[in-house]
């Protein structure tokens, strides 16, 4: 099934996500609907709460990004009840982009490494660290289980500016490709 992405100005992006339990109804058809969503949306990650279910569950698939960033082949994961417990390196500014937030793009400082728990769909442990691009597209959907958005981490001048874009995405003043649900809809 694929869910419409919940749109900046929702309450529900804002929230932090509660852990779930193994035996969460429906985990492995959630995992899917995530993954389903997050393809046709053409993004590269997709938290809980961009469709509606502030839970602590979020998928990556940097595969089709392999050709510019090699690092990136085969790294199809799902993170549950996830926790960040390190974050290291130098900070680096790269552009992000949000499928909550259609067609901005802006400059975020991230660590280059992470070190993270989490248990996969198949409730697995792991504890893992991360380097570059995969630390950054995690780091990315992490802040959504914490109700954090990457406008949240542009310089402080550059927020200010986006102030008039980011109400208009939030009034549905936008186009995308696929369905989204604007702040005050109802969530089905």
């Amino acid at each position: 099934m694929t869910y419409p992405i919940v749109v900046y100005g929702h309450q529900i992006l804002r929230k932090v996500a509660v852990e779930i339990q193994r035996d969460y109804p429906g985990l492995q058809q959630l995992v899917n609907d995530l993954f389903e969503t997050m393809y046709k949306s053409e993004g590269m990650g997709l938290a809980a709460p961009q469709i509606g279910k502030s839970i602590r569950i979020f998928v990556i698939d940097g595969v089709p990004l392999a050709d510019e960033e090699p690092e990136l082949a085969n790294f199809k994961r799902v993170f549950i009840n996830a926790k960040i417990i390190e974050k290291s390196g130098e900070l680096k500014l790269m552009t992000e982009g949000c499928l909550s937030i259609p067609h901005l793009r802006e400059e975020v400082n991230r660590e280059g490494h992470i070190r993270i728990t989490y248990y996969d769909e198949n409730w697995e442990f792991h504890d893992e660290v991360y380097d570059g691009y995969r630390a950054r597209i995690i780091q990315h959907e992490y802040d959504h289980l914490d109700g954090i958005l990457f406008t949240d981490k542009v310089n402080p001048l550059r927020r200010r500016l986006l102030k008039s874009k980011l109400l208009a995405i939030s009034k549905g003043r936008f186009e995308t490709d696929y369905k989204t649900i604007l702040p005050g809809q109802k969530i089905k």
